[in-house]
This record gives C-alpha cells, sequence and structure tokens, in this order.
C-alpha cells in the first residue's frame, strides 16, 4: 500500500468511527467498511441522484448538507429534508432495493462516503447491532414524515416555520450545538409550504424580536423556547379544534 493509499484509509476509518451509525463498530468490521467506502466531494448544485435512479448506492455525509426534495410537472418544488454531517442519504431505496423515493442534491459544498450497495447488503447481514441502527433511523425518518404531514394540516404558517427551524437546528448528529442553518428563505418556503414573501415578513417579524437572524443564505436560531412555545401551542389548539368538530 503506498503513502497516499494508507492516509486516505486512515482518514476514511476517523470519519467512519466518528459517524454515529457506524461508530459502535468493532474494529474489524470497521476495516472492513473502509474498504468499501469510496470519498468523493461535491459541489453546491450538484445531484446526487434522482427519483426513480436505481439505489446503487449508499452515501455517508462528512460534510455539508444535502436537500432531498420532490418536484411538479408544472415545475413547484417541495423540500422533505435537510440531511446534515453525520447522516445517511439514499438508505431506503438501498435497502429495498426499487428506484430512489426523491431527489438527493448538495445544497452546499459537500464530502460524501459512497458505499455500493452489493457490498453493503452482506455486510448489514453479519452485523446485528448495525441493522438495528438502520432500524432506527427509518423510523425516525417514518416519525418526521408523520409530523410533516401533521403540521401541515393542523398547523398555522408561525407554528410550521417554528417546527421547521427547530427541526433543523435540533436534529444534528455531528454538530448538535449549531443553532445555523443553511437555508434560504425560498427553500424553507418550500419546506412549509408557503411562499417566499410569507416567509420573509414572519421571519422579520422574529427578527425584531431576536429569536433569529437573518444572514446571506442562512437563518440563525437565537432564542429556541419562544420557537418551541409557538409549535407547542399552535399544534395544541388546532388538534382541540379538529377534536371539537369531529
Amino acid at each position: 500500500m503506498s503513502q497516499d493509499q494508507a492516509g486516505n484509509a486512515c482518514s476514511k476509518w476517523a470519519v467512519l468511527r466518528k459517524h454515529p451509525l457506524f461508530s459502535d463498530l468493532a474494529p474489524e468490521a470497521l476495516d472492513q467498511l473502509c474498504r468499501y467506502a469510496r470519498h468523493t466531494s461535491l459541489k453546491r448544485g450538484a445531484t446526487i441522484f434522482s427519483k426513480g435512479d436505481p439505489g446503487d448506492n449508499l452515501f455517508a455525509l462528512i460534510s455539508g448538507t444535502v436537500k432531498i426534495s420532490i418536484s411538479s410537472s408544472e415545475g413547484r418544488n417541495a423540500i422533505l429534508n435537510l440531511i446534515g454531517a453525520g447522516e445517511m442519504v439514499g438508505e431506503i431505496a438501498v435497502l429495498t432495493g426499487k428506484g430512489r423515493t426523491a431527489d438527493a442534491i448538495a445544497n452546499t459544498d459537500c464530502e460524501i462516503l459512497v458505499i455500493d450497495r452489493r457490498d453493503f447488503l452482506p455486510f448489514v447481514r453479519s452485523q446485528p447491532a448495525l441493522a438495528m441502527k438502520f432500524i432506527e433511523l427509518l423510523c425516525e425518518r417514518l416519525r418526521h414524515t408523520s409530523e410533516q404531514v401533521e403540521q401541515l394540516i393542523l398547523l398555522d404558517l408561525p407554528g410550521r416555520l417554528a417546527s421547521a427551524l427547530l427541526h433543523l437546528t435540533e436534529g444534528r448528529k455531528l454538530n448538535p450545538g449549531s443553532r445555523t442553518i443553511a437555508i434560504t428563505q425560498q427553500e424553507i418556503g418550500e419546506m412549509v409550504g408557503m411562499t417566499r414573501e410569507s416567509i420573509n415578513k414572519q421571519l422579520r417579524a422574529w427578527t425584531a424580536r431576536e429569536w433569529v437572524r437573518l444572514e446571506h443564505g442562512s437563518i440563525v436560531v437565537l432564542d429556541a423556547n419562544p420557537l418551541r412555545e409557538l409549535a407547542e401551542d399552535r399544534s395544541g389548539s388546532n388538534k382541540k379544534q379538529c377534536a371539537r368538530r369531529w
């Protein structure tokens, strides 16, 4: 093995050891996974995969954010999630063997590890603890999807926006203390189903209260408590109203 190859292997080993899904693997299992993983860098805007593509690869995000979205034939976009460092992309299609369920695009410059499905599935079968972690991951994805549907049905704009900001700041794997969200107002509008103008108006009202700060291409959450109260109060109030109607 050359010096460059050895250095690359050590780098992948360190990255995988830090990744929450792989951190508990035994050293020999981690060595095996390193042999499967390929490191690559992507520029912002690069397409990782498109809806309907075969699920041939799994992607472990080292740095940056990936946008998971769908679009209509009329050109309307909906952002389903933003995946950050320490998370996985593409696990559903890899595990099921079916086509991709959405588009995945690098929302910032990204570094990722790519693992082929033909290598990964036998590896997971040999690692029961890792298989359980993937079950937990899929449950988290399902819970998030259910919450999104609930919010779209029950919450008004302030409640939906507050809930989305909290999800994006509190769901970090490798950097849980960061409250800076690399997202534009147009993108978060596509996430909560509102226009950019409505999002801008609400964010500016919260800026005046020092709940958030607007920066170029990002939003900084300064005080999560009033946002949490807003999301919970609106959710509880609307649930009671729906219950009374029925």
